[in-house]
């Protein structure tokens, strides 16, 4: 019988999905992950959740419980620092604590600790330590891990070309060839926030899709070279302490000194402590730079089509009015 290891769909699966389905497919365990966030699965996370948990959280929980009785385990790393600089919000450190500690009926769950401060190779090692309890064998193991990466380098090379996350893994699994991306946009925007919450279109409320109906262009940070948004100067005495969250910043800042843009959404989640700091710290930016529209965009477990699409649909007449007049001047 076959050993399934689900993933909820949200949270870290934007960012490294491709690279955890190949790791386990290699090593002969069925992924499975829960069905893309709905009404349901809020309702679900927000009897289960804390009250005072932000959105993303809420989501979190409702996915695992659309799938913890398909499963053998549960794959919830807990994962502080990948880059030797910035750690996750603490929430995310705390997540598998959170679900055994809430949740009743749980499959094991895979919880490893991966934080790659004063160890380079902390990822290697954690995936081994998941892979021996699939695996007797190193060397099936560390090929299993060499393909994975190579899957999610081509992932984010995907990504950076302009293709959504969704896209992008079924060009990646089925091996199609990449789509012609052809269309008349008259306005460029860059729409910024956590992963989780840009590409989920339930959470998002179909931003993206809203802005392109509209003749809006988007670009994410994930689309953004990695040299770009690193070098990115902040001017803060000290870097973010959360790696989104510094992130975001990081690439505003970007987008208000160096243009490319016609204007800059931020996609916040409302509970969020980290987030409440980056936002404020655009809008102060974005008043040095007045000639680059800025609006943010707040959403929670209540947000709605009509609200969002009037904002938005307002927002994007007065960039476009603003564009034509400059062109007229």
């Amino acid at each position: 019988m076959t050993i399934k290891v689900g993933i909820p769909k949200t949270l870290f699966y934007y960012n490294y999905y491709p690279m955890i389905e190949t790791f386990f497919d290699e090593l002969g365990v069925e992924v499975v992950t829960s069905d893309s966030t709905s009404r349901k699965v809020i309702d679900a996370g927000v009897r289960e959740a804390l009250a005072d948990a932000c959105v993303p959280i809420k989501v979190f929980f409702g996915h695992v419980q659309t799938i913890k009785d398909k499963v053998d385990y549960l794959f919830i790393p807990r994962v502080v620092c990948l880059n030797k600089k910035t750690i996750y919000c603490p929430k995310f450190l705390a997540l598998s604590d959170m679900i055994k500690h809430s949740l009743d009926g749980l499959p094991e769950i895979i919880d490893n600790r991966i934080d790659v401060r004063g160890n380079h190779f902390a990822v290697w090692k954690t995936f081994y330590h998941i892979g021996k309890r699939f695996s007797n064998s190193k060397c099936k193991i560390f090929k299993a891990y060499l393909k994975a990466k190579g899957n999610l380098s081509k992932y984010q090379d995907l990504v950076k070309e302009g293709y959504l996350p969704s896209v992008a893994m079924t060009i990646l699994k089925n091996n199609n060839s990449k789509q012609k991306m052809s269309h008349n946009y008259s306005l460029r925007f860059a729409v910024l926030g956590y992963p989780y919450i840009v590409y989920d279109n339930y959470v998002s409320v179909n931003l993206l899709t809203k802005l392109n109906h509209l003749g809006v262009e988007t670009v994410t940070l994930e689309q953004l070279p990695d040299t770009w948004v690193n070098k990115a100067n902040t001017m803060l005495p000290k870097d973010m302490f959360w790696t989104f969250s510094d992130k975001v910043l990081r690439s505003s800042y970007h987008f208000f000194e160096h243009g490319g843009v016609d204007g800059i959404i931020h996609l916040t989640a409302f509970g969020c402590g980290p987030d409440s700091m980056v936002d404020k710290y655009m809008e102060l930016k974005s008043k040095q730079y007045p000639d680059i529209p800025f609006m943010s965009v707040t959403i929670d477990e209540h947000s709605g089509e009509a609200g969002l699409a009037t904002r938005l649909e307002a927002f994007v007449d007065m960039v476009k009015r603003k564009k034509e007049a400059d062109v007229n001047a």
